[in-house]
């Protein structure tokens, strides 16, 4: 017998609120938050998601909505999502969860995405003292395939993926969590080097009870206003899984997170078309709102038996991931390398951080060669397909990073070569990406690719 069709265990409506959907969202990880579906091992079920932040950002010809964003409200995510066996025996802490991407999209009706830079005063990013202006482009998808009006010339396949995918920390490991954050935003300024090079704050996002949204529970109740003030960010990926971005994380793919509470309690969420290694410019997917359809396992014991604890504590572990099958096929790149030195000229040890900022820079300097400003190449860049690497950490002093892109995205040839840049209207691109001013007093750093 044909398998049924996947059960739909969160719907979202997108005219709603995240307060207000049937199964409301949550944008925080805590062991208290009450799940709001339950699921067996082996069914196959559906999950839909907002955009990761419930709709702030429209389709319009303004990067206002970027740039007065508030940031404390995000990710939004589906779930919490219970996980019993088929004897109906919940998942327990010290099991692998095993959850296996059957199908993804875009929301039917929704079949649009935009990629962003937050402005330096608010959120910045990779490359915000390069690019301190909020931008914005708008991406529609036709089938596999997406375009922008604001970066015109290029057409790609997207490798759509879940940008958030994890399971609810214990109570001992969200206090690991907020101790070693809270220990980093309070002294990295007078300890940490790397800051005062990639110029992005704060260093950390600490618990807070603005923007907070912990779905079943009512907001202005003492158990919200205790939970609010525990519950962790959703901003960097951790031990739970969690905002991993990894691109192919698509169709056939498998994730295997820790399970640390009772059900696992799993959410999901950040749905992406496309992303480049990275996601430079911060906001920098292809964001979108999506479903995904998947089935799920419980592997006892998991934890002890296949991972490994690189920490002081058993909590200590990282998911392991399987790729699936199924991604876009390119056979050409162009590849840029950047290396430990940063645009003052100052040498770093190994550092793998400053040598992929000097490989973005690079290529945005390049690519702006050929008819399009440096900004619309930063969001290219941050979503198209391209693949960075760390191709050395061993010679020192340089690491050695790189960024390929796939040269058939573009309608016009961008390899050197023994002729200059060829001039002409295929390679004048007027359209730019929307853009906001920059209000704000923090410096700039000053070299070619600060300005088009």
């Amino acid at each position: 017998m044909a398998p049924s069709t996947p059960r739909l265990v969160i719907p979202i409506d997108l005219t709603k609120k995240p307060w207000e959907q049937n199964f409301p969202l949550h944008n925080r990880w805590h062991p208290q938050l009450p799940h709001v579906a339950e699921v067996k091992a082996g069914e196959l079920f559906r999950v839909e998601m907002t955009d990761w932040t419930a709709g702030a950002i429209k389709d319009d010809d303004s990067a206002v909505d970027v740039k007065s964003i508030d940031l404390s409200t995000v990710h939004y995510l589906s779930g919490p999502i219970r996980v019993v066996d088929e004897d109906g025996t919940p998942a327990k802490p010290g099991d692998l969860l095993v959850v296996e991407i059957l199908n993804l999209g875009p929301l039917p009706g929704d079949e649009w995405g935009y990629t962003a830079t937050f402005d330096r005063e608010n959120g910045g990013g990779f490359l915000t003292d390069h690019f301190p202006c909020a931008t914005k482009a708008i991406w529609y998808f036709e089938g596999i395939y997406a375009y922008s009006p604001h970066i015109p010339g290029v057409r790609f396949p997207g490798l759509t993926h879940p940008g958030i995918i994890g399971t609810a920390p214990s109570l001992e490991l969200l206090n690991i969590w907020n101790e070693r954050e809270r220990e980093l935003e309070e002294n990295g300024l007078q300890t940490l080097k790397l800051c005062e090079v990639l110029h992005s704050r704060p260093l950390a996002n600490l618990p807070t009870t603005r923007g907070c949204v912990l779905g079943k529970i009512e907001k202005g109740t003492t158990e919200w206003e205790k939970i609010a003030r525990e519950a962790a960010r959703t901003i960097p990926g951790r031990e739970n899984g969690g905002n991993c971005d990894i691109k192919n994380l698509s169709r056939g793919s498998k994730i295997y997170l820790p399970v640390f509470v009772d059900g696992a309690n799993f959410s999901t969420g950040d749905m992406h078309f496309s992303q480049g290694d990275g996601e430079v410019s911060f906001c920098g997917a292809i964001e979108m709102s999506g479903f995904l359809e998947l089935k799920c396992d419980i592997i006892r014991g998991g934890m002890k038996e296949y991972l490994t604890p690189m920490g002081p504590t058993p909590l200590h572990v990282n998911p392991i991931f399987e790729i699936g099958p199924v991604e876009p096929r390119f056979s050409e790149w162009l590849v840029f390398e950047g290396i430990s030195v940063d645009e003052s000229g100052k040498q770093h040890y190994l550092d793998a951080s400053v040598a992929y900022k000097r490989a973005v820079l690079n290529a945005i300097d390049y690519l702006s060669k050929f008819g399009y400003s440096k900004e619309q190449v930063y969001l290219l860049l941050s979503c198209c397909p391209c693949e960075g690497r760390i191709s050395g950490i061993v010679d020192s002093p340089n690491a050695c990073a790189t960024l390929a892109i796939p040269t058939a995205i573009f309608d016009q040839d961008i390899r050197p070569k023994n002729k200059k840049v060829p001039v002409g209207p295929r390679l004048v691109r007027k359209p730019d990406v929307l853009k906001c001013t920059y209000d704000g007093n923090l410096p700039i750093t000053k070299n070619p690719s600060t300005s088009t």
